[in-house]
């Protein structure tokens, strides 16, 4: 049976924000928004281990978080422009000959996609700096993980000494680097950190999970079972406005599943949501 379609945690919170009456189109989410939606949609049913990808980082955790978030703060001219840089670093991979009527360009190679992105925000700092320059910084950095990993991570080290946005991102992307090199107790310092802030900007679920993944990697089943048990417990029992069950998000979803076949006599201490009825009451 086929997955029903979803977004991912980082999408969904962006859009959980309570919306007010539209009364202009930002120019950067028209143009991201819809290659987030196609993008999330082709990562649908591959597995978990995609999900934790730097491909599925540069899908979500920038796109979501930066350009959603991060909307109204710069000028319209800087946001059009950050908004095709975006798109660039989302368009589609392939090496089939491109229709006649297709709009949307495609690369050949990630490593081709990146190369054109990272000039595109690279021209954003170059033409209007300030915000949308410091954002730029962030997604360059990201890119370069295709086609200059070593520059990459000396760019996201540095990023991550800040104490902004950019430097929270930063942290979380160069984690995920340290996890691929079995760095762990480096990654799980970085995760750590972000774990304690206030506002990470990264879901403090998805954060969680990462710190859990590690643990299991380390041979730390107990902590492992913990963490993973954490997540789910407090997802099972939350509730919306109305007092009803909240959705469990794919990432607590994953976490039960984890603590299922790692634990399952602890397993049973998740509580099991109540089924709203379809009907409403």
């Amino acid at each position: 049976m086929a997955r029903k379609k979803r977004r991912f945690e980082q999408l969904e919170a962006a859009a959980s924000a309570p919306k007010e009456k539209k009364t202009y189109v930002d120019p950067l989410q028209s143009r991201v928004v819809p290659h987030v939606e196609k993008a999330t949609e082709k990562l649908q049913g591959k597995g978990r281990t995609i999900l934790y990808g730097i491909g599925v980082l540069v899908v979500l955790i920038i796109i979501a978080v930066i350009a959603i978030r991060w909307m109204n703060k710069s000028n319209g001219a800087a946001q059009a422009a950050l908004g095709k840089a975006i798109e660039t670093s989302q368009a589609q991979v392939t090496d089939a000959p491109q229709s006649p009527t297709a709009t949307d360009k495609t690369y050949k190679t990630e490593q081709d996609r990146a190369n054109a992105a990272i000039a595109q925000f690279q021209d954003v700092i170059d033409k209007f700096g300030g915000s949308a320059g410091e954002k730029a910084k962030y997604f360059i950095a990201v890119n370069q993980l295709y086609t200059d990993r070593a520059t990459a991570i000396q760019s996201l080290e540095q990023l991550s000494n800040g104490s902004g946005d950019n430097a929270k991102l930063a942290k979380f992307a160069l984690a995920q680097t340290r996890v691929e090199d079995n760095r762990l107790d480096d990654a799980l310092a970085l995760y750590q950190e972000l774990a304690a802030m206030d506002d990470p900007l990264i879901a403090k679920d998805t954060i969680n999970f990462q710190i859990a993944s590690i643990y299991e990697k380390q041979g730390k089943k107990d902590q492992a079972v913990d963490a993973y048990f954490n997540i789910a417990k407090a997802a099972a029992e939350a509730k919306d406005m109305d007092g009803k069950p909240a959705r469990m998000s794919q990432t607590a979803q994953d976490a039960k599943k984890k603590v299922q076949d790692l634990n399952p006599d602890k397993a049973k201490e998740i509580p099991e949501q109540e089924q709203s009825s379809p009907f409403g009451g």
